[in-house]
């Protein structure tokens, strides 16, 4: 068989389609487990099986290009259930189903991956960490129907201080995340948890959250 033949090419092709994905699942993990500053290039290239050192670099770039890929990954089915839900929603003025809308894709989505899971749990320590939180948020804010979920809440919850505003949106952040990542480790310890599916979990996040946004607020006296 010659050495550039179209056999060599996709043996090629699947080999390192193969090593992407073992690196990105590795990196998931560790990453959900340890933290994304913790964890280094070597140690995902040995729990991915790769006998190369250099393999995450060399597949991937940066420690950021990886996190944005592992984000990626999970983002192109939420944003597929968060587009079926926006349909049936837009024109609305009721928070409460923005609020489902924001929440119940991402519900939906780590039900469908089974148990164990590590999304949650990564996406959680990525909240905790300014080196990479920037970048994550911006690239989440290219997918139209998230903004448009955002642009709804906009319209439908009550007009709040700026300063009560930015605390409540990372409040939400916090409380939608840190809920599904407690919830997500529970299952994969065999713990018990407050509801018995996603489903439940989600209702309970959706009151939560709708409470949130119709909360009285407190004026206060200047930033310091």
């Amino acid at each position: 068989m010659a050495l550039h033949s179209p056999g060599v090419r996709a043996n090629r092709a699947n080999r390192a389609n193969a090593s992407r994905e073992s690196i990105l699942l590795a990196a998931e993990r560790l990453f959900a487990e340890h933290g994304i500053s913790a964890v280094s290039n070597r140690q995902i290239s040995d729990a991915a099986g790769q006998g190369n050192n250099s393999a995450v670099g060399y597949h991937f770039g940066t420690k950021l290009d990886l996190v944005l890929a592992v984000t990626k990954r999970h983002q192109a089915p939420i944003e597929g259930l968060r587009s079926k839900m926006l349909a049936e929603t837009v024109g609305s003025a009721d928070v409460r189903d923005w609020v489902a809308c924001l929440v119940r894709p991402l519900t939906e989505h780590l039900e469908s991956l089974g148990t164990p899971t590590w999304f949650a749990r990564f996406s959680a320590q990525m909240l905790t960490d300014p080196q990479f939180l920037p970048a994550v948020k911006q690239e989440a804010l290219e997918d139209h129907t998230l903004r448009k979920v955002l642009e709804g809440l906009e319209t439908s919850r009550p007009d709040l201080p700026a300063e009560v505003l930015a605390e409540r949106e990372d409040m939400v952040r916090q409380l939608l995340m840190h809920t599904c990542a407690e919830r997500e480790r529970a299952l994969a310890e065999g713990r018990p948890t407050p509801r018995a599916s996603w489903s439940d979990a989600a209702t309970g996040l959706v009151d939560a959250i709708t409470g949130l946004w119709l909360a009285p607020f407190t004026a206060t006296g200047p930033t310091q």
